[in-house]
């Protein structure tokens, strides 16, 4: 395609943000367009939109509902409130460094296109590879634990209505699981714009969800579970149940807090879908973390107050929810089946939400050739505009990783686990390259300057911290049935994609490329003929004028 040496400026009329902007959905595809890729999905988001998809993916309480156990059993009531406290800077700083990157480079490709462009020529390729595939195996594991723990959190439901005469069996929960799979399937295979209208809805439904246990919980629970500042936020109130030394003990606590704010790449792999993307990207990412990390540490202290100090009886609740035992003894069965009802409706949302943004990022790899059966894949459904094919493929593995259920309560954690160990290292390689060698990064509307290092450090420290961690089993001396099956699910698929990658002949090594550009494969009259019309190359984009750079030519 040929580009004319000159230099153009366009300057549209843009409202204040966060409005939908006008006549910036041209600028949003001018800026793909330097990214290499011609705009194939609509751009149905507005920023606050986008926002309501990052704030509601993450789904505070429901989120911590799934995973308390591991709160629970680590420390009890000092490790629900500290351990949160103690994460909060660190994830904080995770998504301030993803939202920097997701500015600069707003794609649904997102990590790994950014790993690609970073890296080292020599190196960048195989690097690129790699977080593709953590990247897409760790939403996929985010979708199996969470969709694993709603049919979870369905029966529970079932089984307080019942006064106990329900006890589900690992057959019918999986059940639940799958027919969960196939509804989000069908819902994420309509247009993009039926979610992006119901996102106002998720973030009010999540909000009242939240207020109501801040609120509800302290009021309505009897004195016999209440427990004092002591027991709550000293060490005398540590209840191990883990057999780890105490220290270690509080440290498997954080994946209640690094779990439930997990998805910092939700808004990036959306970008494709949003208006203004450059600056609705990371003001999603960094507005849905500061208050999710606010919002999530006053429900812990709600929690932690009122959850009593008997931890055997919440983790061996026979509800099979540590959250619904909480929540029954706070509010009695029909109080906790109306507060559990509504989390289930939240928990399905982030259901859809999870797979939207997974079928985003399986869309993206496979658009650049990193995926089996990428031609399939990466199609887009002419009448919907989005990639049906991927979504309902991230359904499959996610359905087969719900098979894992069958091996027991480790293999399930390992779920967990395994959707943090993925996510982490698909976060940690772009994070780092971007500062490792010299590179062409140019910042976008969101940069932290100085602190834009430091930041980065420490982010990066944080979660080699983290990934070392959460491959450790739940307790000491593991057997064939408690082991943390992580490393092995998680190492599998990294040698498995490493094996892929180097096989002879047919291996990526021989034309895995990092991203293509899918320019020339526009139509004449829309796709290539628009921008080769316009000689346009966008270099960067502001708030109130939208400056495009043609043929690198600077003014």
């Amino acid at each position: 395609m040929r580009v004319p040496s000159e230099r153009v400026e366009i300057t549209p009329n843009l409202p204040p943000f966060p409005g939908k902007l006008t006549g910036v959905t041209d600028g949003d595809e001018l800026l793909l367009a330097s990214l290499g890729y011609k705009q194939e999905l609509r751009r149905e988001f507005t920023p606050w939109e986008l926002f309501g998809l990052a704030f509601g993916g993450i789904g505070v309480f429901p989120s911590i509902a799934s995973v308390i156990s591991f709160a629970v059993s680590n420390g009890g009531p000092f490790a629900v409130v500290w351990g949160w406290a103690i994460s909060s800077p660190f994830l904080l700083a995770v998504g301030l460094a993803i939202a920097e990157l997701g500015s600069a480079a707003p794609t649904s490709g997102g990590l790994y296109y950014w790993t690609h462009r970073f890296s080292s020529p020599r190196y960048k390729n195989v690097l690129s590879w790699v977080v593709g595939y953590s990247n897409a195996i760790g939403i996929v594991a985010g979708l199996a634990g969470l969709d694993w723990q709603f049919a979870e959190q369905v029966m529970a439901a079932a089984s307080i209505g019942s006064d106990l005469s329900f006890a589900p069996t690992s057959a019918q929960t999986f059940g639940v699981y799958a027919a969960t799979l196939v509804a989000h399937g069908l819902l994420c295979s309509v247009s993009t714009k039926y979610m992006a209208r119901l996102q106002p809805i998720y973030v009010t439904l999540n909000i009242l969800l939240c207020f109501a246990i801040i609120i509800g919980v302290p009021a309505a629970t009897p004195r016999e579970f209440k427990n004092s500042a002591k027991v709550v936020f000293t060490s005398s109130g540590i209840q191990n149940l883990s057999g780890w030394p105490d220290g270690f003990s509080l440290v498997l606590s954080f994946i209640v807090p690094v779990w439930t704010l997990g998805g910092y790449d939700a808004p990036v792999h959306i970008s494709e879908d949003a208006s203004n993307a450059s600056f609705a990207v990371p003001w999603a990412i960094t507005g849905a973390t500061v208050v999710a990390l606010i919002v999530g540490w006053g429900i812990n202290i709600a929690l932690a107050f009122n959850m009593g100090t008997d931890m055997e009886a919440i983790a061996g609740s026979e509800f099979g929810q540590p959250m619904a035992q909480i929540l029954f003894n706070s509010f009695g069965k029909r109080g906790a089946l109306a507060v559990w009802g509504v989390v289930i409706v939240i928990q399905f949302m982030i259901g859809v939400t999870l797979l939207t943004v997974s079928s985003r990022q399986i869309f993206a790899f496979s658009r650049d050739g990193g995926l089996p059966f990428s031609t399939l894949l990466r199609r887009v459904n002419k009448h919907t505009h989005t990639p049906i094919h991927a979504v309902w493929f991230s359904a499959s593995i996610a359905l087969l990783f719900g098979l894992l259920s069958f091996a027991g309560a480790a293999a399930v954690g390992a779920i967990f686990s395994l959707g943090v160990a993925g996510q982490y290292l698909a976060f940690l390689i772009p994070i780092s390259a971007r500062w490792l060698g010299k590179n062409d990064f140019k910042p976008g509307r969101f940069h932290l300057g100085v602190l834009s290092f430091p930041v980065a450090t420490i982010s990066a420290l944080w979660m080699v911290f983290i990934l070392v961690v959460f491959m450790f089993p739940t307790s000491p001396g593991p057997t064939a049935a408690t082991m943390n099956y992580t490393v092995v699910v998680w190492g599998g698929v990294i040698i498995l994609s490493l094996i892929y990658f180097y096989f002879p002949k047919y291996g990526g090594v021989y034309w895995f490329t990092g991203p293509v550009s899918t320019l020339e494969d526009s139509d004449s009259s829309q796709g290539d003929a628009t921008i080769e019309e316009k000689g346009l190359v966008v270099g960067k984009v502001y708030q109130q004028e939208l400056l495009v750079e043609v043929g690198g030519n600077r003014a």
